[in-house]
């Protein structure tokens, strides 16, 4: 049976994390002692780490003596062990500078954000652009530009425009389109794709049935809504990819069998990032969730995930747009800085949105980001 995770083993657990997170070698208990000057010896803490392995929160490669810590060492470290910290002053001015100089530019700020989260965290970046929490439909326009065709404009609420065009019947006036178009925005008002749904079925406004031609506008709002909310989940922005390659998981040790696990690796990322396969799911759980999320190696769902771990925070203003934005890395992450620099981008993110919709933002527990 295994022995209880004392306060002592809990340091030696803490020190495993912090020394192998910098050297990314496998710890031995000799090297703990020497650099931390433990007052215990070399075998009390090989005792204490051999125990930590029962426990589950260490392991050793079977080419070294020394511990590396698993994923329930790291998660019990984010959760117990792990010092908050908070970006230097230098760093949020620094950063905030950024942000001011692209200020109003959403797209711009996406990206910047991608950016400044990859060269500060020294791994890959992940975001969404900004949406409504829920898409709702605004209102509808009808300009004929042929006898055959009329140009429709639809807008959603937060200003997210489609246009396209829709061929009509010769003989339709223009008052007949601003006729429909007022129709399908009354009947459709604020509605989300849910509710266009249910309404598109029943078809009727005020109790008069729609018209074959109305029915084709609720219609095309529709689809229109549904390839707009797909394509929302879909699009993931990523940078900072050379910053994770440079980690030792990525680079081969020596041998073919080295170098070929490395090239698949690589290519595994490059997937990741480039499709957001894998990302994908875990977005609508930060969306629904407050403060930083942590999903560390196995905990991912998804077999491909399972060599990585990603850091995830939710940005904006509620009612309003909201976004989510972080880092993915191996799991040999430096954990309080990467979670620190989430958490401080997406609050100037929010703040930054705020401003943007003339808001306040509500408390959370993502920390603001406060002038130093």
């Amino acid at each position: 049976m295994s022995e209880p995770l004392t306060e002592r083993r809990q340091i030696i657990l803490k020190l495993v994390i912090q020394e192998f997170v910098d050297t990314a070698t496998p710890v031995a208990s000799e090297t703990l002692v020497r650099k931390y000057h433990l007052p215990v010896s070399s075998a009390t803490v090989r005792n204490d780490m051999a125990a930590l392995e029962e426990l589950g929160f260490l392991t050793h490669p079977h080419t070294s003596g020394g511990r590396i810590p698993t994923d329930a060492g790291y998660r019990f470290f984010v959760e117990n062990l792990m010092e908050r910290t908070t970006l230097s002053p230098a760093e949020q001015r620094m950063i905030r500078h950024q942000f001011y100089q692209v200020r109003g530019e959403l797209d711009q700020w996406v990206q910047l954000a991608c950016a400044v989260l990859a060269r500060t965290a020294h791994n890959a970046s992940v975001a969404t652009a900004p949406r409504a929490e829920q898409l709702r439909f605004k209102s509808l326009e009808l300009i004929a530009i042929h006898e055959t065709m009329a140009l429709v404009v639809i807008v959603f609420h937060g200003g997210f425009v489609k246009q396209q065009t829709l061929p009509i019947e010769p003989g339709r006036t223009p008052e007949d389109l601003r006729r429909a178009a007022g129709l399908v925005s009354d009947l459709l008002a604020d509605a989300t794709l849910s509710q266009a749904e249910e309404l598109a079925v029943i078809a009727t406004f005020n109790g008069v049935p729609l018209s074959e031609f109305e029915r084709s506008l609720v219609d095309l709002v529709v689809r229109a809504m549904s390839v707009f909310e797909e394509q929302a989940q879909e699009q993931i922005y990523s940078d900072g990819i050379l910053e994770m390659l440079g980690q030792p998981e990525f680079l081969p040790a020596s041998g073919r069998d080295d170098a070929e696990r490395a090239i698949e690796r690589l290519r595994r990322t490059l997937e990741i990032l480039k499709s957001g396969r894998g990302l994908s799911s875990l977005i609508p759980q930060a969306l629904a969730s407050g403060g930083v999320q942590v999903i560390i190696g196995g905990e991912h769902s998804e077999d491909t995930m399972r060599d990585y771990s990603v850091i995830l925070a939710r940005y904006g203003v509620e009612g309003a747009l909201v976004g989510v934005l972080g880092v993915i890395g191996p799991t040999r992450m430096a954990y309080p800085r990467s979670i620190s620099t989430v958490r401080y981008i997406a609050s100037l993110m929010t703040n930054l949105l705020a401003d943007l919709y003339h808001v306040s933002t509500r408390p959370s527990d993502i920390e603001p980001a406060a002038e130093p």
